[in-house]
């Protein structure tokens, strides 16, 4: 089976709801290098080609190091991520591999003493919403024109 259904033609309402949830997300206090290594490293966790490709096209714009991408793969072992950013990324961790053992209550409390509840908030609905584009783009074999 090679073609698959385009959900954004046959349920254009539930485009527009994802949509919405953007246009919140674009308008967060949580910094665009935050966001994009919260997009691309749950993205390489499901594997999800378009929104690696998409996402890190986005970053370079965005002139996060191209070092901190390289090494987002294996960002436990890299000295290139400050605290913030290592709680950050176990949370999008824990929360992409949800069923594996849910979020831990280090990674939570970590996260909330150094983000604050706003933040730690707006970081996970962003992970929430990539978890739900990776989704959408895997199950329907999106490819890039």
């Amino acid at each position: 089976m090679s073609k698959r259904i385009d959900l954004d033609q046959i349920q254009p309402n539930a485009l527009t709801a994802m949509l919405s949830i953007e246009n919140y997300l674009s308008d967060t206090a949580l910094s665009c290098e935050l966001k994009e290594i919260i997009k691309i490293r749950a993205s390489i966790i499901n594997k999800c080609a378009y929104c690696i490709q998409m996402h890190t096209t986005e970053a370079l714009k965005k002139n996060i190091s191209e070092q901190k991408l390289f090494a987002l793969s294996a960002w436990q072992e890299s000295p290139l991520f400050n605290k913030a950013e290592r709680a950050l990324l176990e949370l999008t961790d824990e929360m992409t591999m949800i069923s594996n053992a849910g979020v831990s209550d280090t990674t939570y409390q970590q996260c909330l003493d150094l983000l604050g509840e706003e933040l730690l908030a707006q970081s996970m609905m962003q992970i929430i919403m990539i978890n739900a584009w990776n989704r959408f783009a895997l199950a329907t074999k999106m490819t890039h024109s």
